[in-house]
């Protein structure tokens, strides 16, 4: 009989997992290499309080651990995946650009002119724009490492002071906090703070 398989409609966890026990880490990366991780853990640690967490969002991922090993990891393996098709090729002919302080296609520049105010005031709302979408993915990180924090921190001395200088953007104090908690919590902590970026390269 073929050990149990994940879930067809689990996610896959594409920056990886990360699994604490007590408040040391002892795996990250893949979720079948996390999940056999914890199954030695609990086999050496009975009484060990083991929590997984997903890398991108700090969502706990709750971890089927009966079963052998082999049975743990195969039930955690990763889908086959259809192989990838080559993209077609598009016959679209390249495109004139119109260069000024900023190169722009001749249909952005007509949109731009076409703008309350001119392109000068067109461009100044974009940048707006995106400055406020800058902010919203800094506080949608700074959530995500709360979620964490506060699952694995929250009965540490100074934590509230810790998530005060989180929300507040204040690195320092932040920091200061940090390096009283035990090592791997604070440094996932700040691989969350780091964000996609750093977490593709860990």
């Amino acid at each position: 009989m073929s050990p149990p398989r994940q879930d067809l409609d689990a996610p896959d966890y594409p920056e990886g997992v990360v699994a604490f026990a007590d408040k040391a880490c002892i795996a990250s990366g893949p979720l079948a290499d996390v999940a056999a991780a914890a199954w030695r853990r609990r086999t050496e640690a009975p009484m060990a309080v083991i929590l997984a967490f997903d890398r991108a969002t700090a969502q706990v991922v709750e971890l089927d651990l009966r079963g052998s090993e082999t049975e743990v990891r195969a039930r955690y393996a990763p889908r086959a995946q259809p192989p990838a098709q080559s993209p077609a090729r598009r016959g679209r002919p390249k495109l004139g650009v119109v260069a000024r302080e900023v190169t722009l296609l001749p249909r952005h520049w007509a949109w731009l002119a076409e703008q309350p105010g001119g392109a000068s005031v067109a461009l100044r709302r974009l940048v707006d724009a995106a400055r406020q979408t800058d902010a919203g993915r800094v506080r949608q990180t700074r959530e995500v490492a709360y979620r964490f924090m506060s699952a694995m921190a929250g009965d540490l001395p100074g934590f509230e002071e810790a998530a005060r200088a989180l929300f507040g953007g204040d690195s320092r104090r932040l920091e200061e906090r940090l390096l009283a908690w035990p090592g791997d919590i604070a440094g996932e902590i700040r691989r969350f703070l780091d964000g996609p970026q750093r977490n593709a390269s860990s």
